[in-house]
């Protein structure tokens, strides 16, 4: 294995260990309307390896945090690390081949919201499928939940998690980048 690839592995490794990190953090809350619904930051993290790295990494990200946080931290259980993957490989996954297409600034707020969007839509489906499984709440009282709840949620978190990461890539971005892409 050479260098550049070791670094590269090495530097995903630090983004999945800061994302668990800000799963544990203060930087969480539960949402007003469905306190069950909790924001927590990890995601930035993950945002800033798909805009390092690229769409598919990004995706590994995704997939190998939520594993961690299921096996470590998370009381959701396989369920809630299947929703997870979805929702985190959406947004980080369409925004980040967006923002690889042309590494502006515009780019990578184009590709945050198309993501955030995106990610808000699978939520819809995912949680009137597993959400029932997961609590043993009737389908009927999901569908209830999607325009007062589910919606506004999960655009709060996909928008507060890729306004930090915007806010944080200028620095923290190129700063890994360099270490990870010698």
């Amino acid at each position: 294995m050479n260098s550049s690839r070791i670094r590269k592995m090495t530097t995903m490794g630090v983004l999945v260990a800061i994302s668990v990190i800000l799963i544990l953090s203060p930087l969480k809350f539960p949402f007003p309307a469905a306190p069950f619904l909790v924001y927590d930051a990890a995601d930035v993290a993950i945002i800033i390896g798909g805009f390092i790295f690229g769409p598919v990494e990004g995706i590994i990200l995704t997939i190998v945090t939520a594993i961690v946080q299921t096996l470590a931290v998370s009381s959701d259980g396989w369920i809630g690390c299947i929703m997870h993957i979805v929702a985190t490989s959406a947004l980080v996954g369409i925004s980040s081949i967006v923002y690889m297409k042309k590494k502006t600034l515009k780019s990578a707020v184009t590709g945050l919201i198309l993501g955030s969007l995106a990610m808000t839509a699978l939520m819809i489906p995912m949680n009137m499928i597993f959400y029932p499984l997961f609590a043993g709440t009737p389908i009927d009282a999901v569908i209830k939940m999607i325009v007062p709840a589910l919606l506004p949620f999960n655009l709060m978190k996909a928008g507060l998690n890729s306004a930090i990461a915007l806010l944080l890539y200028k620095s923290a971005g190129k700063l890994l980048s360099q270490i990870a892409l010698k």
